[in-house]
């Protein structure tokens, strides 16, 4: 059932890709959305992880590198998950957090802060590793990406729509409604494509912690994990970079207030009482927490 709602979610968002295309440019307009979105989807699902790496800086590390991590992150995935073992990154940086990225199992990759490591005891890391794993396993890094790329390209389609709403220069055709039309979708379009986004991604991180207890037999290490990484006093915004907040553990642009609203994670209370009440839940069968 969720993944029709994911697939439903990616449908609408390259629906209205191709309705803003539409109100640009007619038919041809809404073909060259479409070939345009088909171009972007492809250079994601090749190459979105060196970009993402590369903006991080992530080096890569064998197991005499940095033992802990390679271990952990060998035993979730290849003893826990039965997967093949990811390629493993550390990010320079001490904002504590972690991401996953790759377009399948077999290329993918897990990376972590050197503050998340310094933060974090086994346990706690055993958790926030198998919450990585997890979105490998679902394919979460390759579907987030896409959806970025697409709500990002609406954005940019909405800001020449607006212009062109301003200054008269697109075709003031009544069957696409003309200047209005462009205005009104300069407004709407992105607004609809942040909140399709984030339902997607807030979606997959709930999903990706409650996989997470599964893999690990644990929920409460990776809840401890998240009230450690709200209250650091580093804060985990990895340079605040909009296009990649949905990667990461824990949201990287933390917004107050209304802004909250368009966030990609949900609120990390709410993951953290879900994972309480899901450890209860465990030790209730018998099967332990």
């Amino acid at each position: 059932m969720n993944g029709l709602k994911v697939a439903l979610l990616m449908i609408g968002l390259m629906a209205l890709f191709m309705w803003v295309g539409y109100l640009l440019g007619g038919r041809n307009g809404m073909i060259l959305a479409f070939a345009l979105a088909t171009v972007m989807n492809f250079v994601s699902y090749w190459f979105s992880d060196r970009i993402v790496l590369g903006m991080y800086r992530a080096r890569r590390i064998s197991e005499t590198d940095h033992p802990r991590l390679y271990r952990i992150v060998r035993e979730v995935a290849t003893v826990h998950a039965l997967m093949p073992m990811p390629a493993v990154y550390v990010v320079p940086s001490k904002a504590p957090n972690a991401f996953a990225t790759g377009r399948n199992a077999e290329h993918s990759a897990v990376a972590a802060t050197e503050g998340l490591l310094e933060l974090l005891n086994d346990d706690e890391l055993k958790g926030v590793i198998g919450h990585e794993i997890a979105h490998i396993q679902n394919r979460d890094m390759l579907i987030g990406t896409i959806a970025a790329t697409l709500a990002g390209a609406i954005g940019i389609l909405a800001s020449i729509a607006r212009w062109g709403a301003i200054f008269g220069g697109y075709s003031r055709d009544s069957n696409r409604g003309g200047g209005i039309g462009l205005l009104i979708a300069a407004i709407v379009a992105p607004l609809a494509a942040m909140v399709i986004q984030m339902a997607i991604s807030r979606q997959r991180e709930y999903k990706a912690d409650e996989q997470s207890g599964r893999l690990t037999g644990k929920y409460l290490p990776l809840a401890s994990a998240l009230e450690k990484l709200h209250k650091a006093p580093v804060r985990f915004n990895l340079d605040q970079r909009p296009a990649t907040a949905h990667l990461m553990i824990a949201n990287p642009l933390s917004g107050r207030g209304l802004s909250s609203l368009f966030s990609t994670h949900p609120p990390v209370s709410k993951r953290i009482e879900r994972l309480h009440r899901l450890s209860q839940d465990t030790a209730y069968q018998g099967y332990g927490a």
